[in-house]
């Protein structure tokens, strides 16, 4: 099988445990070849957000047209932090129609900060969805963008609904900030609802949306099922979840080469 090529777009952060680094990181990790279109370039730390700012339009814009002998098998979106940066990225979707497309709708950072600008979810569920294989929204977006809480896996599977209705062809929904024993992620498409369930991992992890997300978009470029996808990714962050190391006054997940030392956490 060839490898398959698949294409990053989002903001960059300059520790790489989550944001546009890290993805292409990922996806090399996983055996894909990662492209990459920033889109918006952040400073973080663990702790706060310094600096957020969006890529103007005619950059993504050439950023996506340098991308056309790529042969690119799958796209991943995730944070995106203008509203001119969704427009720009969306009509740079317009040059790969056809291709799967998997979106993370982040709405903040890890340390809880809004990360897009007023009008960002908006943009996002009006001009991005519609053209989505899949979002992979965590509670704390499912609830934001459906306008109202999630306390259980009966309510994610009403605000998967809501994504549909916004033209996603499919939606899974995280649930790994539920209490309770099981971890439990809600997916919802054509073919009605599957809930995937396993055992919760204990401990905390960044990068973990960017980590599945990426995951699944490089599997659909090989062709695998979504359901087959959702199982696999979801592996991969619990085993990223169990092998975390320290990095950067935080835990982040491993990648090669990565040999844990030190007591930086």
């Amino acid at each position: 099988m060839s490898v398959p090529v698949v294409a990053t777009v989002g903001t960059t952060h300059p520790l790489a445990f989550a944001g546009l680094v890290f993805s292409a990181l990922a996806l090399a990790d996983d055996g894909a070849r990662p492209v990459c279109v920033v889109a918006g370039i952040s400073a973080q730390r663990a702790d706060r957000v310094l600096l957020r700012i969006g890529t103007e339009s005619a950059a993504i814009g050439a950023q996506f047209a340098a991308l056309d002998d790529a042969g690119i098998g799958a796209v991943h979106v995730g944070a995106l932090v203008s509203v001119e940066a969704v427009l720009a990225v969306a009509a740079g979707l317009a040059g790969l129609p056809g291709v799967p497309l998997v979106i993370d709708p982040v709405l903040a950072s890890s340390s809880g900060e809004r990360l897009g600008e007023i009008g960002v979810a908006d943009a996002l569920r009006d001009v991005l969805f519609p053209l989505a294989t899949l979002v992979t929204p965590n509670l704390d977006e499912a609830a934001a963008f459906a306008g109202r809480p999630i306390p259980d896996v009966a309510a994610m599977e009403h605000a998967s609904a809501s994504f549909v209705g916004w033209g996603a062809r499919a939606v899974l929904v995280k649930g790994g900030h539920l209490a309770g024993e099981a971890a439990v992620d809600v997916l919802v498409d054509a073919s009605g609802v599957r809930r995937f369930t396993s055992p919760r991992v204990a401990g905390s992890l960044r990068g973990t949306g960017d980590l599945l997300a990426v995951t699944i978009a490089a599997d659909l470029a090989r062709r695998i099922p979504l359901d087959d996808a959702v199982k696999r990714a979801r592996a991969r962050v619990a085993h990223a979840i169990e092998t975390g190391v320290p990095f950067a006054r935080t835990r982040v997940a491993p990648v090669r080469g990565d040999v844990p030392s030190g007591d930086e956490a």
